[in-house]
């Protein structure tokens, strides 16, 4: 009796086993990023789910538990969404905030697990291929899948900001073809390691069957050999492209100031943060003015007004007694609808240009399928439906030339700053407010505007409301960086660049290639097979 229940248990635990493994690699791809930032773990985490495809495959009627792996990553990668609860502040009662909370959390978790699962499908199909052609398209179809998701309004984590901040010579290969160019690097070794442990498993069931050694060490290996040297190659390219210095030109040179006001969103809407807002924002302009810069810099939605009553504030009569140009977070106005806009004050106090936000948070700053959802979300939440994006294919012309302008959320989409550095833009204006997030939130929106900017081969200034705000050279180094949930100013002085990076001037073509090649030479052999068999007939 009790030898059948151990052998239940044991039963069950063999059952539950690849499910825990696909979670537990999973979640240590999520420990990657902010706030743990153990990032060597991206070039391992994927290999446990990629042994569980090629396993499952092999026995019949089971599926990976890949759904699983994506739940752990994207959920763990993204816990800080947890941090806008409670949003009492904005009127939301606790319940209904916790639950809008755990939906958004929840929902992005499903969604990176449904990724990964349909990654898991074609890897499925593949199995019974050469190894070599299993790692290519299990390389390009995850590459297509983020290029995909990337291109609709709800995306973040990609396989490539695992090594934002930390490994910044990897990052570099962003400068050939984007971020997915770094994915690629990851999912490749993580599949070679994969194939390399499968083959070794394989080689010692057919030695214990045969006693025999079925093939030589180096053999069974060559696939962890390879994935050794194609790391340390892809990392001395990435070498290679961060050591190449930095022209700063005098001529080119801007001193730009940044202010990090620190007004708590919870007062920015009553009539006390807008007090301290123009308090702090006005006080700290006319110190960084003194300090001779070219500029001033503020963060998302500094002042929350109107673009109509932006000129009675004191903010822009400073900027008409000093004469320094400022970019000023505020709100503009589309018809009956507003925008979330960065607005260009000149030296006299006229506003010369806008940029307005293109990229907004799904639920927090509008509402995704309104006809379908509106009613269930206006119900839970006071969110104001009249918030409509700015057009995809804005440019942002200041006094000193052509800028590259991101508002929040947009640092997560490269195409964005690409498009507008192809077209001109010479330097990376940042304006967020994370003030509502955990601190781990505005480390990984950081992690990404160095992306931004190592891809794009430009210097960018960062200003936030609560932290972290900074400023990055072209080789994604943090010049500088504010404390978290203080008052600050800082100046510093970019430099304005029209080099243009191969990514830029070609966009994502790496995607595309893998995507051809792969299906190319899936159908190549699939024709090859199907012409032997008929040849033996």
């Amino acid at each position: 009796m009790q030898k059948k229940q151990n052998k239940k248990q044991g039963e069950r635990l063999t059952t539950l086993l690849p499910y825990l493994i696909a979670l537990a690699s999973g979640i240590l791809m999520g420990l990657t990023v902010a706030p743990v930032g153990a990032w060597f773990l991206a070039w391992i985490a994927l290999v446990p789910l990629w042994v569980l495809v090629i396993s499952s495959a092999k026995r019949k009627n089971q599926f990976p538990p890949a759904f699983l792996w994506g739940i752990g990553y994207h959920g763990v990668a993204l816990y800080w969404i947890t941090g806008i609860h409670p949003m009492t502040w904005l009127g939301v009662p606790w319940w209904p905030s916790l639950a809008i909370t755990l939906f958004c959390w929840g929902f992005i978790s499903v969604l990176g697990g449904v990724f990964v699962t349909i990654w898991a499908a074609v890897m499925v199909r593949v199995t019974g291929q050469k190894p070599w052609l299993r790692i290519l398209i299990g390389t390009a179809v995850w590459c297509g899948l983020e290029s995909l998701w990337s291109a609709g309004p709800l995306w973040w984590s990609s396989l490539a900001y695992t090594q934002s901040p930390h490994n910044l010579v990897i990052v570099h290969l962003g400068q050939l073809s984007g971020p997915n160019t770094v994915t690629a690097a990851i999912a490749v070794v993580n599949g070679l390691i994969a194939e390399g442990w499968t083959n070794r498993q394989d080689a010692e069931g057919a030695e214990r069957i045969s006693s025999v050694a079925s093939a030589p060490l180096w053999f069974v290996n060559k696939y962890l050999i390879t994935a050794t040297g194609l790391l340390i190659t892809l990392h001395l390219i990435g070498f290679i492209l961060y050591s190449r210095p930095i022209a700063q030109l005098p001529e080119a040179a801007l001193k730009v100031g940044i202010v990090q006001g620190n007004i708590p969103n919870r007062l920015l809407r009553s009539s006390e943060g807008f007090r301290r807002a123009q308090e702090n924002y006005t006080s700290g302009y006319i110190t960084l003015a003194n300090q001779g810069v070219d500029a001033v810099l503020t963060p998302e939605g500094a002042l929350p007004i109107f673009q109509r009553d932006l000129l009675g504030t004191a903010l822009v009569a400073a900027v008409k007694e000093k004469g320094v140009v400022a970019w000023i977070g505020a709100f503009g106005e589309r018809g009956d609808s507003y925008t979330i806009s960065l607005f260009t004050f000149n030296s006299k106090g006229e506003i010369v240009s806008r940029y307005d936000k293109s990229k907004l948070v799904p639920l927090g700053e509008y509402i995704p399928l309104e006809g379908i959802l509106g009613g269930l979300v206006q119900r839970l939440s006071p969110l104001d439906a009249h918030q409509v994006p700015g057009s995809a294919n804005q440019l942002f012309d200041t006094p000193f030339g052509r800028a590259i302008a991101s508002i929040c959320y947009e640092s997560a989409f490269p195409e964005q700053f690409r498009r507008q550095a192809a077209m001109g833009g010479q330097f990376i204006l940042s304006s967020s407010n994370d003030a509502h997030y955990t601190a781990s939130m505005p480390f990984q929106h950081h992690a990404q505007d160095i992306m931004r900017a190592i891809e794009t081969d430009r210097w960018s200034a960062r200003a936030t409301n609560t932290g972290y705000s900074a400023f990055v050279d072209p080789h994604g180094r943090t010049l500088w960086m504010s404390g978290y949930n203080i008052y600050e100013t800082h100046a510093e002085t970019i430099y304005r660049r029209q080099t243009q990076t191969l990514y830029v001037h070609w966009g994502d073509w790496l995607t595309p290639l893998l995507l051809i090649s792969s299906g190319g030479a899936w159908l190549g052999i699939g024709s090859i097979k199907k012409f032997s068999n008929f040849g033996n007939l």
